[in-house]
C-alpha cells in the first residue's frame, strides 16, 4: 500500500466513528412505529444489539449489520476486526451465526488488491464462527468502509437481551477495555508495538466461546462493549429501573490504554460518550485515566453479562479457563438514586 494510499485508508474508525447514543436517541425516537407485529420480539426501539423475529415456537431469526471506516492501517486485519464486529452482535443475543453479507465502500482509484484483502480478512472469521458468506452490496465511494450484514438462529425462550438482569446479579465482562484509545495512540505514533498487537488481538477474537460457554449458566441478560463503551451499554442494561455497583479495580484493561488515556489521545467519539452517559454515572476515587478507559467506546469489544450469583463465579472461571480475560466486574443492585457507582 503507497503512502498515499495509507492516509486514504487509515483515517480513524472502527466503533469511535459512530453517531453518538444521545443523536441517535433523538433521531430514533422520532420514526414512526406502525401496526406493531407479534413476532417481531425485539426491534429498534429497544435499544438492544440486534433484531428478533419469531418464526417458530423454537426458533427465531436474529438480524444485525454493522460497518465502519478502518481503524489500523492492514487491510486484511481490518478485514478480520469488522467481521469481528458484525458477528458479535448475534451472539449478544444468544444466537448463533448462519449467514453473512458483505457491506463496501470502496475508492475506485485504490488498488483492488486491497479490497481483496479486506475481503478475505471477512470471510475467514465468517467461516470461523460457522457461518455461511452469501454474498453482499458494493458502490464507489470517498472512503473505505466495510461491514457485514449478519443473521443468525436462536430460541425465543432463551435469548439474551440487554436489560432483563435482576437484582444480585453479578456482572461479567469477557474482554479487556481500551482498544480505542489504543488506536488513537497508534495512529499518531504513541502506542508500542507490543501494545497495538494485544488490542488487534483483542479485536480480532470472536464472542463464539464466550457466548457458548455462557449458555450453559444462569445468564439473565448480555450485550456486547462496543461504540457506546462500558459505561454507555451498562446504562442500557439497567433500562431506567435497576442500578449496579461497579468494581473498577476488577475490570481488565489491555495495556497501555491508560497510558494513552494520561497523554490525553481520546477520541472524540469517548467525549460523546460522556456526555450522554456521564449524568448516570458515579465515581468514587477513581483516577481520570480509567474514566477514559470506561467511556472509551470499543470496537468489537466482549460481552457483557448478568448471570446469576450463584453461577457467575464458575462462569467466570469457565471463561479464563477458555483463555478469555474474563472478570466479575460489579453487581446489578435495586434501583438507587445513583444508577451507575463505579467503586475504585
Amino acid at each position: 500500500m503507497s503512502k498515499e494510499e495509507r492516509i486514504v485508508f487509515c483515517t480513524g474508525g472502527g466503533c469511535t466513528a459512530k453517531l453518538g447514543a444521545g443523536v441517535l436517541s433523538r433521531i430514533l425516537e422520532k420514526l414512526p412505529r406502525g401496526e406493531k407485529d407479534p413476532n417481531l420480539l425485539v426491534g429498534y426501539d429497544s435499544r438492544d444489539d440486534a433484531a428478533v423475529y419469531r418464526i417458530t415456537d423454537d426458533i427465531a431469526l436474529v438480524q444485525t449489520v454493522d460497518f465502519f471506516p478502518p481503524m489500523v492501517d492492514d487491510p486484511y486485519t481490518f478485514g478480520q476486526i469488522a467481521a469481528t464486529n458484525a458477528l458479535s452482535d448475534i451472539y449478544a443475543m444468544g444466537g448463533e451465526v448462519k449467514t453473512a453479507l458483505n457491506l463496501v465502500c470502496f475508492p475506485e482509484s485504490m488498488d483492488l488488491n486491497i479490497l481483496g484483502e479486506i475481503l478475505r480478512g471477512g470471510a475467514e472469521k465468517v467461516a470461523e464462527a460457522g457461518g455461511s458468506l452469501a454474498g453482499g452490496h458494493s458502490i464507489a465511494d470517498t472512503g473505505v468502509k466495510y461491514g457485514l450484514s449478519v443473521t443468525g438462529l436462536v430460541n425465543p425462550k432463551k435469548m439474551y437481551t440487554n436489560d432483563s438482569g435482576q437484582p444480585g446479579d453479578k456482572l461479567i465482562l469477557t474482554k479487556a477495555l481500551g482498544v480505542g484509545l489504543l488506536c488513537t495512540a497508534n495512529r499518531v505514533g504513541e502506542a508500542a508495538p507490543e501494545h497495538m498487537a494485544g488490542a488487534i488481538a483483542s479485536m480480532t477474537t470472536l464472542n463464539k466461546t464466550a457466548a457458548e460457554i455462557s449458555r450453559r449458566y444462569a445468564v439473565h441478560a448480555a450485550t456486547d462493549v462496543t461504540g457506546f463503551s462500558f459505561l454507555g451499554h451498562l446504562h442500557e442494561m439497567m433500562g431506567g429501573k435497576l442500578s449496579c455497583v461497579i468494581d473498577a479495580r476488577s475490570i481488565p484493561v489491555l495495556p497501555g490504554a491508560e497510558k494513552a488515556a494520561d497523554e490525553f489521545l481520546y477520541t472524540a467519539a469517548g467525549q460523546r460518550n460522556r456526555n450522554h452517559t456521564g449524568p448516570y454515572v458515579t465515581f468514587e476515587n477513581l483516577p481520570f485515566a480509567m474514566e477514559e478507559v470506561l467511556f472509551d467506546p470499543q470496537t468489537s469489544g466482549g460481552l457483557l453479562m448478568a448471570a446469576a450469583s450463584e453461577d457467575a463465579s464458575a462462569l467466570e472461571a469457565e471463561l479464563q479457563a477458555a483463555g478469555l480475560p474474563a472478570k466479575i466486574v460489579g453487581e446489578i443492585v435495586p434501583k438507587t438514586e445513583h444508577e451507575i457507582t463505579v467503586k475504585y
